[in-house]
């Protein structure tokens, strides 16, 4: 069944939810922890909003992902990363536009978006996130937008915080 989506429902709580959501073939999950019966009947609507909300939010799993940081062309990039993996044993890793020590941190090999680099921050669910945002202000740049199989992957916001674009990259 590798082109059918699931929406599980039953067993699906706080704990697991995550962990559902993390496999291609789910397209979301419901959970009567949300607004249980007794919550309904007791109009406790203020607990069930509140529910909501985290479940909204554990649907999102927002993570920090790494660290972009612009260099000025790849000799400074090189530089930087063999200090990293001097101090640190970070393995460094060599890309087409980019050079990262360890997972945590990438150095581009020429000015990227941002003022000082990028805020990688990966999610359960690119398009759940990219609607999330939109209903905060938060826009993307569609140029920035990756694909791989004809999925996005990545794209950065119109946002930056501290000097740092941001970009979304799926889990």
């Amino acid at each position: 069944y590798g082109s059918v989506l699931f929406v599980p429902t039953g067993g699906v709580e706080p704990g697991n939810m995550k962990d559902y959501l993390g496999f291609k073939s789910v397209f979301a999950v419901g959970g009567t922890w949300i607004a249980k019966d007794t919550m309904i009947s007791a109009g406790k609507f203020d607990e069930i909003t509140k529910l909501a909300r985290e479940a909204v939010i554990l649907a999102l799993g927002f993570e920090f992902a790494h660290l972009g940081l612009n260099e000025p062309d790849e000799k400074k990039a090189k530089a930087d990363v063999e200090t990293m993996t001097r101090l640190f044993s970070f393995a460094p890793k060599d890309g087409t536009s980019s050079i990262f020590a360890g997972t945590g941190f990438e150095f581009t090999k020429a000015p990227g978006l941002g003022g000082h680099g990028h805020l990688a921050i990966s999610t359960l669910g690119i398009h759940r996130a990219i609607a999330y945002l939109k209903r905060k202000g938060v826009g993307t740049k569609p140029e920035t937008a990756k694909e791989k199989d004809g999925k996005l992957i990545a794209v950065y916001l119109d946002t930056e915080v501290a000097g740092f674009a941001i970009h979304l990259l799926q889990r």
